[in-house]
C-alpha cells in the first residue's frame, strides 16, 4: 500500500512586493498549519518522507508541522516540481517516486491539491482551503500504478476551530 497527505500551504500574505514564489505566510496561514498538524499527530504517525513546494508559503507550512513532528528540517526535501498549479507535474513526481517509499507527505498548492484528491480520492471536495490536507491510500506497490484510492480522511482548519 502507498499512501499519500497533501498539504496545501497556509494563507499568504499579500503585503509584500516579492514573486510569487516568495510571498511568506500570514500569521493566520502559521496558526491555521499549527492546529492542522497538531490534529494530524494525535492519529497518525509521522510520514516518512516529507516534500515540499520550493514556494516560502509551502515550505513555511511544511517547516510548521516539522517542527510539530518534532524532526530537523534536514528532513524536509524541496522538489521544483511541486511548484504547480495543475497537478501534473505533481502526478509525474508521485509516478516516480521509489518505490521503497510507502508514505510520503508533500507540500503544495491549489488548484493542484483539489484535483488531485478529486482524480485520486473517492471524496468529493469543491476545494481545498489553506492548511488544508488530505490523507490517500493507493492498494498498489508501485507509483507507476497510480490510480484512484481511498481518501482517509480531511482536516480543514475552519472545523477545528468550532
Amino acid at each position: 500500500m502507498k499512501t499519500v497527505t497533501l498539504v496545501r500551504h497556509g494563507k499568504s500574505s499579500w503585503e509584500y512586493d516579492v514573486s510569487d514564489i516568495e510571498r511568506p505566510l500570514k500569521s493566520r496561514g502559521e496558526k491555521d498549519a499549527k492546529l492542522v498538524a497538531n490534529q494530524f499527530i494525535m492519529s497518525n504517525s509521522v510520514p516518512k518522507k516529507i516534500f515540499s513546494s520550493p514556494a516560502i508559503r509551502a515550505l513555511e507550512t511544511c517547516k510548521i508541522f516539522i517542527e510539530a513532528f518534532n524532526l530537523s528540517e534536514n528532513f524536509i526535501e524541496i522538489d521544483d516540481s511541486l511548484y504547480d498549479f495543475g497537478g501534473d507535474n505533481v502526478v509525474n513526481f508521485l509516478k516516480n517516486l521509489p518505490n521503497e517509499i510507502d508514505e510520503i507527505m508533500i507540500f503544495g498548492h491549489n488548484h493542484a491539491f483539489t484535483s488531485i484528491t478529486n482524480i485520486f480520492g473517492d471524496k468529493f471536495i469543491d476545494n481545498l482551503p489553506t492548511s488544508g490536507l488530505v490523507k490517500l491510500n493507493f492498494e498498489i506497490s508501485n507509483w507507476q500504478d497510480l490510480k484512484q484510492g481511498h481518501t482517509e480522511f480531511i482536516i480543514i482548519p475552519r472545523e477545528l476551530k468550532k
